[in-house]
């Protein structure tokens, strides 16, 4: 494919680019750097580990849940303005945080610093389509996957440094120049939109019903494994979730353009489509971020930096993949990348699942790089088609809900993942039952990820032949 004059970056699509990548590290980092630092929060707080792990938890849940409700906030008031929004949120509790003098204030923190986030991460969805040429479009999903792998893998490793050399709120406070920097980019390179047409307000009702909807979903899932599936109070928190949700749809198809989910985005077949396939497929992506690590340390004897740098070759890989397939995209559509991607999530797993109790490392290296190609092609390549699947004006509407899409996929195949793992170990004991466990558990995620290709296949039917 020829690039024409137009089709080039100029320096201010270029410096756009880069707010937006900083961004994107902004919230990709922040999900990963304080997890490796949760032992010693625990430890300063005087706190148990189920306290110290809603420091994280707090902050994924409130991300997921209103990362819609930024997207439409987006698409009404302007995606630069909810951009600055978001960006003085997360810089200004991340300093809350910093400073916290209990748990409490840093778990409160937290879920603030998720609200800036939420706002942050489909505002960048829409000003990235909106700035790149139509012809060169690959690089955006590229660009937003690319340098999200980059933040999830130094994540531990910043994290990690700055909590044994520093302190762990130097990993808060690195927050501010970020978001501060990528801020001060877009107010001098992003040019102000404004919504065409009649302002739209935001559908309270449809926020409150998928609010309540996920946190009872996501909290009764995470919960079902102490707690047990039979328990009143999972049984209650995912009643309320799926009636929340049912009663969500309901309103939704009555909303009309005012609805939070506008009805030519979720009646889009090639969104729609997105989103089952992304559901089906993160929860392979999930279940080896947590059980890869587990393996390393609890079978190889890693310590916990150690499985951190042992999970580079997939972040490496991921990485570059995800850079590479915006160029991929742009030569030849998205139909190979997309199914190639497909492919590979389930090879990947299928490969670990074949992990011994006297497996040296290296035999981890194969599953671990075909798993990172598979996400770095797949993620870009459906969010690529995905998003220019709808009108310009819902893209970042449309960047939430995919997105809300994969943290919801990925937990259920988490919990999905765990029930099997605990399951297929239940006879055994240490680290035969680890293994075994692992075994049967990373064969179903394979399995998800085989249904989850079945699923790109109605993405690209329904997409031109151009794609």
């Amino acid at each position: 494919m020829s690039t024409t004059a137009g089709d080039r970056l100029d320096g201010r699509t270029v410096a756009a680019l880069i707010a937006m990548g900083l961004a994107v590290f902004l919230i990709a980092n922040d999900i990963t750097s304080l997890t490796v630092a949760l032992p010693t929060i625990e430890h300063d707080f005087d706190i148990d580990v189920g306290t110290a792990q809603w420091v994280a938890n707090a902050y994924t849940l409130a991300f997921g849940v209103l990362i819609v409700t930024g997207g439409r906030l987006s698409d009404i008031l302007g995606r630069r303005r909810m951009f600055f929004a978001g960006a003085g949120i997360f810089a200004a509790f991340s300093v809350v945080a910093g400073l916290a003098p209990d748990a409490q204030v840093l778990i409160g923190a937290r879920a603030a610093m998720a609200i800036g986030a939420a706002l942050i991460w489909p505002a960048v969805v829409g000003i990235l389509f909106s700035v790149v040429p139509a012809a060169r479009v690959g690089i955006a999903g590229g660009l937003l996957l690319g340098v999200s792998g980059i933040g999830n893998a130094f994540g531990p490793l910043i994290g990690g440094f700055m909590t044994d050399d520093v302190s762990w709120r130097g990993i808060l406070f690195l927050n501010i120049p970020i978001a501060l920097g990528s801020a001060l980019v877009v107010w001098r390179y992003v040019a102000a939109d404004s919504p065409q047409g009649e302002r739209e307000r935001l559908d309270y009702p449809g926020v409150a019903l998928l609010s309540i909807g996920l946190v009872a979903l996501l909290v009764g899932l995470d919960q079902s494994s102490s707690w047990g599936w039979g328990d009143p109070r999972t049984l209650a928190l995912l009643a309320l979730g799926a009636l929340a949700l049912a009663a969500m749809v309901v309103t939704q198809r009555r909303g009309g353009e005012r609805a939070l989910i506008p009805r030519d985005v979720i009646a889009n077949p090639v969104f729609a489509a997105a989103c089952l396939t992304t559901l089906l497929a993160s929860g392979t992506w999930f279940a080896v971020l947590i059980y890869g690590p587990q393996f390393m340390q609890k079978v190889l004897g890693f310590s916990a930096l150690g499985s951190g740098v042992g999970f580079l070759p997939l972040m490496v890989v991921y990485t570059i993949t995800s850079f590479a397939a915006g160029p991929l995209y742009n030569k030849v559509g998205g139909r190979v990348p997309l199914l190639v991607g497909a492919a590979c999530l389930a090879l990947g797993a299928l490969l670990l699942s074949l992990l011994q109790a006297d497996s040296a490392y290296a035999a981890m290296i194969p599953g671990l790089v075909v798993l990172g190609v598979g996400v770095g092609l797949f993620y870009s390549t459906l969010t690529t088609l995905a998003i220019t699947s709808l009108d310009p004006s819902r893209s970042s509407v449309g960047g939430g809900l995919l997105f809300m899409f994969q943290l919801v996929g990925g937990a259920i195949g988490v919990v999905l993942t765990t029930t099997v793992f605990a399951a297929a170990g239940d006879d055994r004991s240490g680290t035969s039952a680890f293994v075994d466990g692992l075994h049967a558990g990373l064969r179903l995620d394979a399995a998800l990820a085989l249904a989850a290709l079945v699923s790109a296949f109605w993405v690209i039917r329904r997409r031109s032949p151009a794609s």
